[in-house]
């Protein structure tokens, strides 16, 4: 029975488009609580006060499913088929389509509600990114990869391109064997590459200094005016660990439409970015993920990087 409910899940899952799906017996994360709780402390999250959020339900998939027993871990790939043209304030290529959030989340309702169909009454909840759980430990307790020195989930046929979704279900399944070798090595490409030194030794990213955090996370009217030469023209996220990553090198265009890149974000010149009106920004990019920074977070991080050129 289990087996058999694993593999048509397993099968919904690609049907969905999701690359990669794995499955680990839910249990309480206690060596992740530790090394939450330490970087916490060191105040590696910066403003983003709400990773002190929720501490309990981050650690403990009971706390945020009744009676869980198995978390499902799903891969969706992102690496476009397109790159932005010329030296333009740059983007993460996560945000070149729709927003990731509302096309993932809509994905899980289906599989959560294809499997009520199949299997009969099941307690669950699905978690893209925003919410109080730990998605890489899971990625790595269901097979899926390995956290790299960067913090990412590295797959070994595909790199770290991917969005990470998760689904706790009080439903007993078959599980796959954990990830359990690094295949980092001496590598230390992202730590000598990441403009920001935000990259740290023992598989620690100080979030607080990672540009990203201050394109994104950053609600300060002004950004830090040492930093003004570091951002290497990056205007909304930052992708530089996974562009010098060795293992993004099997990494292959996605095929899903909703993360086709807008056109604006490919061709966009800084001079297009400065005259783009308020009115505009709100309509092209209303189902973008640059909607969270909003105009004027855009317009102030373009303001700085361009004093930093």
């Amino acid at each position: 029975m289990k087996e058999n409910r694993t593999k048509w899940i397993k099968n919904k899952c690609a049907e969905l488009g999701f690359e990669y799906c794995g499955i680990a017996r839910a249990e309480r994360l206690d060596e992740d609580a530790r090394r939450l709780e330490a970087w916490l402390s060191k105040g590696m999250n910066g403003n983003m006060q709400y990773m002190e959020n929720y501490f309990d339900l981050r650690t403990d998939p009971a706390r945020l499913v009744p009676g869980a027993k198995s978390v499902i871990t799903l891969l969706i790939n992102y690496f476009p088929h397109e790159q932005q043209n010329g030296a333009v304030p740059k983007i993460a290529k996560y945000a070149f389509g729709n927003d990731y959030h509302e096309v993932i989340r809509e994905k899980l309702k289906k599989l959560l509600g294809m499997m009520k169909e199949e299997i009969g009454e099941i307690n669950g909840r699905g978690f893209v990114d925003s919410a109080p759980v730990l998605e890489r430990t899971w990625a790595t307790k269901s097979g899926l990869g390995w956290i790299g020195k960067n913090g990412n989930l590295i797959n070994k046929q595909a790199g770290s391109f991917f969005f990470i979704a998760t689904l706790i279900v009080d439903l007993e399944l078959e599980y796959d064997d954990p990830f359990a070798k690094d295949y980092c090595g001496s590598c230390r490409k992202c730590i000598e590459a990441c403009p920001t030194d935000a990259i740290l030794e023992n598989k620690v990213v100080n979030g607080s200094k990672c540009i990203s955090y201050f394109t994104i996370e950053l609600k300060d009217a002004l950004l830090p005016e040492h930093l003004k030469n570091e951002f290497s023209n990056w205007m909304f996220g930052c992708d530089v660990c996974q562009d010098v990553c060795p293992w993004n090198r099997f990494s292959k265009p996605h095929n899903e439409t909703q993360f086709t890149p807008l056109p604006q974000i490919l061709n966009f010149t800084t001079r297009d970015w400065e005259d783009l009106t308020e009115e505009s920004f709100k309509h092209i990019f209303r189902n973008s993920p640059l909607k969270r920074r909003k105009f004027e977070g855009i317009k102030r991080n373009l303001k700085f990087i361009e004093q930093g050129l």
